[in-house]
């Protein structure tokens, strides 16, 4: 390819993690987190949930130095993805971008707590209740069930191999519990 090819070139880098971004969303919309986990099935509650997965991807991720950029490519995914839902539920551009920022302040405050939770003994449920009930605790059966999944998913994603991860091929939460 020469360089004025690179440089005027459509190809959009970051389009190799579209499919690990599919398959996030596709996790984070699994009937069982809002039917047993009794996560709110509306905007608030599926961002919470596929924002929970997207943590545990990038938590795993992390892991392996070399991806780097693929991080920043599929956060950058993300960020487009909000940007597009944000707009086609009415949000103008005026104000599109506050909340996205927003999004992206909340989406690294639940990967710090589900990475303190996970990996560092601090209190899952306590995590889950602030990031996916937003304060507003559950019975403890949704608790529970949430508190294994994600413990479960968490643990299966590190037996996974990285190419696999970003190649879209996760676990899923119907298998891993």
């Amino acid at each position: 390819m020469s360089f004025f090819s690179k440089i005027f070139s459509r190809d959009n880098p970051n389009a190799k993690m579209q499919s690990l971004y599919n398959a996030i969303v596709s996790e984070g919309r699994q009937l069982g987190w809002y039917e047993e986990g009794q996560v709110p099935d509306s905007l608030d509650g599926r961002f919470d949930m596929i924002a929970a997965i997207f943590s545990l991807v990038l938590i795993r991720l992390e892991k392996d130095e070399e991806r780097g950029q693929d991080l920043a490519w599929l956060t950058e995914i993300f960020i487009k993805d909000m940007d597009g839902q944000l707009r086609q539920i009415g949000i103008g551009d005026m104000i599109v971008g506050k909340h996205v920022g927003r999004m992206m302040g909340a989406l690294g405050g639940r990967v710090g707590a589900y990475r303190s939770a996970l990996e560092q003994g601090a209190d899952l449920r306590e995590a889950i209740v602030r990031n996916i009930f937003r304060g507003n605790k559950p019975d403890d059966a949704a608790l529970d069930f949430l508190a294994k999944r994600l413990t479960a998913y968490h643990d299966a994603l590190r037996d996974y191999p990285t190419d696999a991860i970003v190649a879209g091929q996760l676990p899923t939460s119907r298998t891993v519990a």
